[in-house]
C-alpha cells in the first residue's frame, strides 16, 4: 500500500542529489521559482543567486528572448535525431560558433553536455592519432585542473586533490604538470612554465593531446593564472606537434570579462570545448571545435568516420535558445557589466584578506574567489547564507561568487555584506 509522505521527505529518501551522501544528505531546499538573479524558496525566503545555477545562467532566470525562443520552437519541433537528418537552428549555432571562434575552428560537433564535449575532444585526439599511424595514449595536463565526471573527463582531474580521487584505480594514467603559480596581474616568471616544458619534452611522442582550463581552473581549485603560461603552453604544442585542447566550459561567453578566456594569452587552441552558459542555463547543451585538418585525417582514416553520436546531440530546443543567447551577447553590454560587477567585487571583496580566516582572494571578470585557511563546515555555511537572503554553495576552503550578468548594484550588494559579515 502507498504511504503518503511530504515532498520533503521523498526527496531526502528517494532522490539522490549531486555530491551528497543519501544517509547523510547536505540540506535540500525546496523552490517554486526564480526570475532575473532571486530564487524563489516555498517558504516565501527569497535569494540572491550568487552562483548562476553552476556558472550557466548568465542572463539570469526567466529572460524574456531565451523564453521567446524556446516557446517559438517547440511550435515547429522539440526534437528530431541529428544522425541524417539537419535543421535550421542547428546550422544557425555552428554558424553561430565558427564566427565568434578563432578562423582556424571550422567544424562543429554538438552534443549534450560539457563532460561529453570533453570526451569527445579526447576521443578526437586519439582517434587523429590513430589515422596519422601512431599510437599516442597519453594526455598531458595541469594539476588543480576540472574538466567533468565522466570517465576520460575523470582521468584528466587533478589525481590527487579532485573530487574523482576515490576512482583513481580505475582511470587511465595521465601525464600532470605541476599548476600555475605565477597569478594573472603578476609580472610572468618564466620558470612557471618548467615543469611542463620538462614534461611535454619528455613524452612528446606518447603525448596525443594537451587540455587545459585558460586562465581560470574551476572546481579544481580555482585557480587564476597568468596570461603567458597559456601562451607557452601554445607554443610548446607547436613545437613538438601536440594537440591542444581548451576548455572553456566554464569560463566562456564572458565570465572572464573576454567572450572567451583564450583571448587573454592571445592563442588558438586546435580543439575548444563549450557548454554550461552556451544556452543562457536554460537548457543542456555542448559544443566541440575542431579544425579542417583533424576532422579530415579523422574521416579519411580506415573507419573513414568519428564515432561519436549523443541521442539528444542538435536538439532543437536547445540550440534555437543558445542561437538567441549569442544574439544577446552579441550586443556586447555584457562587457560593461561583467566590467562592473569585477570592479565592484575589487573595490569591496579585496579589503578582506586582512581576515586571520582568509589566505587568498581571487578576481576576474565576475569571479570571485575567497580561499579560507581552515576547511568550511558546508551546511553550517549554507544556512548562514540563506539567513543573509544569498545562495552561495561553498566547497573545500573556496567560497566563491559568479553572479548573472544581470545583477543589480542592490542585488550585488546583499551578496557582498553576506561575505563581509561572515568574515567580520
Amino acid at each position: 500500500m502507498f504511504i503518503k509522505i511530504t515532498k520533503k521527505q521523498f526527496n531526502k529518501k528517494n532522490v539522490w542529489h549531486p555530491y551528497t551522501s543519501m544517509i547523510k544528505p547536505l540540506k535540500c531546499y525546496s523552490i517554486k521559482k526564480a526570475k532575473g538573479v532571486v530564487l524563489k524558496l516555498f517558504n516565501n525566503i527569497n535569494l540572491i543567486d550568487g552562483m548562476s545555477s553552476w556558472w550557466s545562467c548568465i542572463h539570469g532566470y526567466n529572460n524574456s528572448i531565451l523564453n521567446k525562443a524556446i516557446k517559438t520552437q517547440i511550435k515547429k519541433m522539440s526534437h528530431i535525431m541529428f544522425g541524417g537528418f539537419y535543421h535550421k537552428e542547428a546550422l544557425k549555432l555552428c554558424n553561430n560558433l565558427i564566427n565568434i571562434t578563432p578562423k582556424e575552428l571550422k567544424c562543429v560537433f554538438l552534443a549534450d553536455s560539457g563532460s561529453v564535449a570533453i570526451e569527445i575532444a579526447i576521443k578526437m585526439s586519439l582517434q587523429y592519432w590513430q589515422s596519422k599511424g601512431e599510437y599516442r595514449e597519453k594526455i598531458l595536463t595541469i594539476k588543480n585542473g576540472y574538466h567533468g565526471d565522466t570517465f576520460g573527463a575523470m582521468s584528466v582531474c587533478d589525481p590527487k586533490n579532485s573530487m574523482h580521487n576515490i576512482y583513481k584505480k580505475y582511470l587511465t594514467k595521465h601525464i600532470f604538470a605541476e599548476s600555475p603559480k605565477c597569478k594573472f596581474n603578476e609580472n610572468w616568471d618564466e620558470n612557471d612554465i618548467n615543469s611542463f616544458k620538462y614534461l611535454i619534452k619528455k613524452y612528446s611522442k606518447k603525448i596525443a593531446c594537451v587540455i587545459l582550463e585558460p586562465i581560470v581552473q574551476g572546481a579544481g581549485g580555482m585557480k587564476i593564472y597568468n596570461p603567458m603560461y597559456l601562451k607557452r603552453v601554445s607554443e610548446l604544442c607547436k613545437k613538438y606537434e601536440i594537440l591542444l585542447i581548451l576548455d572553456e566550459i566554464a569560463t566562456g561567453f564572458g565570465r572572464t570579462g573576454k567572450l572567451f578566456a583564450y583571448e587573454h594569452s592571445g592563442i588558438v587552441p586546435d580543439i575548444l570545448c563549450l557548454g554550461k552558459s552556451l544556452t543562457g542555463g536554460y537548457m543542456t547543451l555542448s559544443a566541440t571545435i575542431t579544425t579542417k585538418k583533424i576532422s579530415y585525417i579523422i574521416s579519411n582514416s580506415k573507419s573513414g568516420c568519428f564515432m561519436h553520436g549523443p541521442t539528444f546531440m542538435g536538439n532543437p530546443l536547445a540550440c534555437s535558445i543558445a542561437n538567441a543567447n549569442l544574439e544577446i551577447l552579441n550586443t556586447n553590454k555584457w562587457i560593461k557589466k561583467v566590467k562592473y560587477i569585477e570592479n565592484y567585487f575589487k573595490k569591496t571583496l579585496l579589503p578582506l584578506i586582512k581576515s586571520n580566516k582568509i589566505l587568498d582572494i581571487r578576481i576576474l571578470g565576475a569571479i570571485s574567489i575567497i580561499e579560507t585557511i581552515n576547511y568550511i563546515d558546508i551546511n553550517k555555511i549554507q544556512r548562514f547564507f540563506i539567513n543573509n537572503g544569498v545562495w552561495i554553495r561553498p566547497f573545500g576552503k573556496l567560497i566563491y561568487l559568479m553572479p548573472p550578468y544581470i545583477i543589480k548594484k542592490t542585488e550585488l550588494n546583499i551578496l557582498i555584506n553576506s561575505l563581509i559579515s561572515l568574515f567580520k
